[in-house]
């Protein structure tokens, strides 16, 4: 059964950009995060990222689990997915070594970045997010000057009037 994907006003998510990403960490290292006993316990963050990945993703979770087997060279089932998600198979854990492949596969970064802001770094998008990004702030660069020339024009005819 196909999936539906999920529709945003927006249109997407929203990426946190770099500066954002970096201030973050600062914050973090400044406020002495320490963990206490059970404070590094990503479990159940981590099963959450999982599900919120599979629900994005417009593939079926045999899809996603055929990708991943291609991708790892090991076989990979939609029930081992299945059971990295849910709740009641605490017992049932991703291993570390299939997540970039998950994360691929899905197009969510979101699982791999718990496991990396939890040993205290951070990511960093890929070239071609951070292109894409630049790109962002160019269009809107551009727009911002669009509308400040037509302000400009009509200040200019207010004044002559």
């Amino acid at each position: 059964m196909a999936k539906k994907t999920q529709k945003t006003d927006s249109g997407g998510p929203v990426q946190m950009s770099l500066f954002d990403l970096l201030e973050k960490t600062a914050s973090r290292r400044r406020g002495g995060e320490r963990a206490g006993q059970g404070g590094l316990n990503i479990e159940a963050r981590l099963r959450r990222a999982l599900s919120d990945a599979l629900k994005k993703c417009p593939l079926s979770v045999h899809q996603i689990a055929g990708e991943m087997s291609h991708l790892l060279g090991e076989s990979v089932t939609a029930d081992m997915i299945y059971s990295w998600t849910a709740e009641s198979k605490s017992q049932h854990q991703i291993w570390a070594g299939r997540l970039p492949a998950f994360c691929l596969v899905t197009g969510d970064p979101a699982p791999m970045e718990i496991l990396v802001e939890t040993a205290g770094r951070f990511c960093l998008p890929g070239p071609e997010a951070l292109r894409a990004e630049i790109q962002r702030y160019a269009e809107a660069e551009r727009g911002a000057r669009a509308e400040k020339r037509k302000r400009e024009i009509f200040l200019k005819e207010m004044e002559a009037k």
